[in-house]
C-alpha cells in the first residue's frame, strides 16, 4: 500500500505529461517559457484572484511574500509552531523574529484568540499576557543585517508587522477571525496554503485569503509537480509587480536592470508543463479526496481508539494528509507498529513543534508554552491519503486500528 500513490495518478495522464514535456523540449524555453504564464492564468482563475506568480518552491513563495511586505530586522511575524519549519524559517532568514501562537485543538490551525493575546504581549513586552520570545534576539540563523540595539547593546523591542496563517493538512485557517485581529493591530496577513490548494472556506477558495497567499507544488502536495515548485497569489497589483521582480533577482525593465535585492526563484517550464497536465484532473481528485476522507470518518467512528479529524461547517479540506490523534504517545507507537506489520505506511506531521527545535532555541521558548501544539505532536500520526485509495484498503486500515484496541 502506498502512503501517497503518485503512480496511479501518472498512469491516468502519462500521455498528456509526456506531450507537455515534449513541447518544452521542442521550443527550448526552459526558463520562464510560455507554460509559466498559462499555468499562472489558469490557477489564478481557479482560485479567484487577479495575480498568480510562479516560483521555485513553496519556501521561496513565502520568502517572496515577506520581502514584498518589507519584513526585516526588528519586525515580528506571528505564526503557528505546529507546521513545517519553512513557515518560520523564512521569517528568521530576513532577520525578523517569529512569534509563535498555539493552535486550536480541533482544526490544528492557529487560534485567533491566542493570536490577539500574543500581539498584545509583544506590544507591551509582557510575557505574562502570552509567551513571547526572550529579549535576546541574537539568533544563530543567517540574517541580512544585525538587529537594532540601544546604547547599551541590548536588542530593541520587536515590532508586530504581520501574521502567517497555516492551512495545516489542507484545512484553511479561520481567516475571518485572523483578518479581524490583524486589521485591529494594523498587520498584514499571509496565507501559507502549501497544503491546501483546492480547499474552500465559506465558498472562497484557499490561496485567496490575506494580502498574499503562498502554495507549494512539492510532489506530495494535492497539486504537485515532479520536483520543487510554488506560487504566490494576490489581488494587489503592486505586490504582484514586486514579487514578479523578486523572483528574478529583483529585475526592473530587463534582467540587467536590478531595482531591488531579490532571489533566483523562478518556476521551471518543465514543471509548469507537468502541473498543467495534472491540473486537468485536479478538481476530480479533490472530490475523490473527499470520498476517501468520508470513508475514513465512517470506518474510524466514535468507537475507534483514535480521534479522527473534523472539518467545520462551510469548509472543505484538500486533505493533504489524513491525520488522527492517538490517546497518548505509547498508543501511537503501538498503532504505527501494528499498521507497519500489516504493510500499511504511516507518517508523523509533526513530531516536534518549532518552538522546541534547536534552530529556534535562541527565542527562549520552553516546553509548556504552547500545550496544545505539544500535545498534538506527541499523539498525532497520518494514515495513507490520496485520491486512489480504495475502499478495501481503507477497510484493512480500519481493521488493524480497531484490533489494536482489543
Amino acid at each position: 500500500m502506498q502512503f501517497i500513490d503518485l503512480a496511479a495518478q501518472q498512469n491516468r495522464i502519462r500521455d498528456k505529461i509526456e506531450a507537455n514535456i515534449q513541447a518544452v523540449l521542442d521550443h527550448g524555453k526552459y526558463i520562464m517559457g510560455p507554460e509559466i504564464k498559462t499555468l499562472e492564468s489558469r490557477l489564478a482563475e481557479y482560485v479567484g484572484v487577479k495575480h498568480a506568480i510562479g516560483c521555485a518552491s513553496g519556501t521561496d513563495a513565502l520568502l517572496m511574500a515577506l520581502l514584498a511586505c518589507r519584513i526585516g530586522p526588528g519586525d515580528a511575524v506571528f505564526t503557528t509552531p505546529f507546521t513545517f519549519i519553512a513557515t518560520a524559517e523564512v521569517i528568521s532568514l530576513l532577520g525578523a523574529v517569529p512569534v509563535f501562537v498555539d493552535i486550536d485543538s480541533e482544526s490544528f490551525n492557529i487560534d485567533p484568540a491566542k493570536l490577539d493575546l500574543a500581539i498584545q504581549a509583544v506590544k507591551n513586552n509582557d510575557p505574562m499576557i502570552y509567551p513571547i520570545p526572550c529579549a535576546n534576539l541574537n539568533t544563530n540563523v543567517p540574517r541580512r543585517s544585525s538587529t537594532s540595539k540601544d546604547e547599551n547593546g541590548h536588542p530593541l523591542p520587536i515590532t508586530p508587522k504581520g501574521v502567517i496563517g497555516v492551512d495545516i493538512f489542507g484545512l484553511p485557517a479561520d481567516y475571518e477571525r485572523i483578518g479581524s485581529v490583524a486589521q485591529e493591530h494594523d498587520l498584514f496577513v499571509i496565507e501559507d496554503a502549501a497544503q491546501s490548494f483546492g480547499a474552500q472556506l465559506n465558498g472562497t477558495k484557499a490561496c485567496s485569503f490575506g494580502n498574499i497567499a503562498c502554495t507549494s507544488f512539492f510532489p506530495a502536495k494535492p497539486l504537485g509537480c515532479y520536483g520543487d515548485g510554488g506560487m504566490c497569489f494576490t489581488d494587489d497589483d503592486e505586490l504582484s509587480t514586486v514579487m514578479e521582480s523578486l523572483r528574478v533577482h529583483g529585475k526592473g525593465d530587463h534582467k540587467y536592470d536590478n531595482v531591488r535585492i531579490g532571489i533566483n526563484g523562478r518556476l521551471d517550464s518543465l514543471q509548469a508543463g507537468i502541473l498543467l497536465a495534472k491540473f486537468d484532473i485536479f478538481p476530480e481528485e479533490i472530490e475523490l479526496r473527499q470520498q476517501v476522507a468520508n470513508r475514513y470518518a465512517t470506518l474510524l467512528g466514535p468507537f475507534s481508539p483514535i480521534k479522527v479529524p473534523s472539518v467545520p461547517p462551510g469548509a472543505t479540506s484538500a486533505w493533504a494528509q489524513y491525520s488522527v490523534l492517538a490517546t497518548d504517545e505509547p498508543q501511537r507507537t503501538e498503532l504505527q507498529n501494528n499498521l507497519k506489520e500489516a504493510g500499511i505506511p504511516t507518517a508523523i506531521y509533526y513530531p516536534q513543534p518549532l518552538h522546541l527545535q534547536s534552530a529556534f532555541s535562541s527565542l527562549g521558548y520552553k516546553k509548556g508554552d504552547f500545550p496544545i501544539s505539544e500535545d498534538c505532536a506527541w499523539r498525532i500520526f497520518s494514515l495513507p491519503m490520496h485520491p486512489y485509495l480504495t475502499a478495501e484498503e481503507q477497510k484493512n486500515i480500519a481493521e488493524v486500528i480497531s484490533n489494536s484496541d482489543e
